[in-house]
């Protein structure tokens, strides 16, 4: 969205005040992209006794078998320090790793640095996430990513960014927005706003600033604009949420697997004047030229996610536990990633249109007149959520 600033429209930072940073893992083996590898890998880690699971583990100055550690929100882990670990591996869940990369992880907070545990509290059914990309100078792409799933956070240039969580309270209760920032958006639109709406016009028209204070949001008065790019961010959020039916490109156009990918690929390529994605000796095509060139922080997705599959681990780690061959199910994954992918691509004009027509914005200077900005300091922290025992280090229950 290039030429367009609005450098007096409002930060989302203000606008969804309460943001926590990234997950940060510590080590890599409590994550894959398939479940099975994960459960093995805790099997050959409770297998293993004394300096040897020591290793394994990789201990940090946060985590290490001796660590008391209470157990993760909402989660079945034990709460025992883990140099007496044993049994079957807690239930693997989904989480999204990186933009548009949806990966595995062990929910055990013995595992984990810090896994922020105000996130999970108020994960559920209802909940969406806005992932606000880590800056990189001069970087393209998307700076908001949505998701339902629990978000790392981190960019795939590595970068920390700031989870958004759109709901303070589990069961879609109490919208992490400014307080009356609904009802003076409603009076300016003339009509009712709901927090999803908000959401996907954020979606729609956030634009980067040219520092690391995050995205801005600009809002209209008009309300065919907002009209207009609250369908539009709704189709962004499907495509990114990937629920129900499958995203499809038109007949002609959809990826195939035109050559069998080999049994252990260690190369990925394009042709961009076949428009086909060379995988050793596999070929997917067609892929559109804007799949292969999505870039979110300055890396190019697909590229990322090929790696995070097929780069070497090291010999003897928990991480060298992985498929085998390729899975089938990987090979499925990648054709719905070129789809997702190729499809935003497509709305990119629609949203730099958008972000270019909204006039009669609500600026953020109207926003503090009308006592909207600054969010309270009450705004900025985590609700008070507990409504059931949590237990804590060793089997007891946490107090809070």
């Amino acid at each position: 969205m290039l030429g367009v600033t609005h450098d007096d429209a409002p930060l989302l930072a203000d606008l969804m005040p309460w943001s926590v940073a990234p997950l940060r893992l510590g080590r890599a083996w409590p994550t894959a992209p398939d479940a099975a590898s994960l459960r093995s890998r805790w099997d050959a880690f409770v297998r293993a006794e004394g300096p040897a699971r020591e290793a394994l583990l990789r201990p940090s100055r946060s985590r290490t078998l001796h660590s008391a550690v209470a157990q993760l929100p909402g989660q079945a882990s034990g709460t025992g320090r883990l140099a007496r670990a044993s049994g079957p591996c807690p239930e693997p869940v989904r989480v999204l790793r990186g933009p548009f990369d949806e990966q595995w992880l062990i929910p055990d907070h013995r595992l984990i640095d810090a896994a922020r545990p105000e996130l999970w509290r108020v994960a559920d059914a209802h909940q969406l996430f806005l992932v606000e990309q880590g800056y990189v100078p001069g970087a393209g792409g998307p700076p908001l990513i949505a998701t339902a799933l629990l978000p790392e956070g981190r960019s795939p240039a590595g970068r920390p960014g700031r989870i958004r969580p759109l709901y303070r309270r589990p069961g879609g209760v109490e919208p992490n927005l400014a307080p009356g920032l609904l009802r003076l958006i409603g009076e300016r639109l003339g009509g009712p706003v709901t927090a999803e709406q908000f959401l996907t016009w954020a979606l729609a028209v956030a634009l980067p600033t040219a520092t690391a204070t995050g995205c801005r949001v600009p809002l209209p008065a008009d309300p065919d604009i907002w009209a207009h790019g609250v369908e539009l961010g709704h189709r962004l959020l499907w495509l990114q949420l990937r629920t129900g039916e499958r995203p499809k490109l038109p007949g002609g156009r959809r990826p195939y697997v035109r050559a069998p990918l080999p049994a252990r690929p260690a190369e990925l390529l394009y042709d961009r004047d076949e428009e086909a994605l060379l995988i050793g000796e596999g070929r997917i095509s067609p892929v559109p030229p804007e799949a292969w060139d999505f870039h979110v922080s300055g890396v190019r997705l697909l590229e990322h996610w090929f790696a995070r599959r097929t780069e070497p681990a090291e010999p003897g780690t928990l991480e060298a536990i992985r498929p085998a061959t390729w899975p089938q199910g990987w090979t499925s994954e990648l054709l719905e990633l070129i789809t997702v992918l190729a499809l935003l691509a497509e709305l990119r004009p629609r949203q730099e249109a958008l972000a270019a027509a909204v006039e009669g914005e609500v600026t953020a200077a109207e926003l503090r007149r009308a006592g909207v900005l600054p969010p309270p300091e009450s705004a900025l922290r985590p609700a008070s959520v507990l409504d059931h025992p949590e237990e804590g280090p060793d089997g007891q229950f946490a107090l809070l």
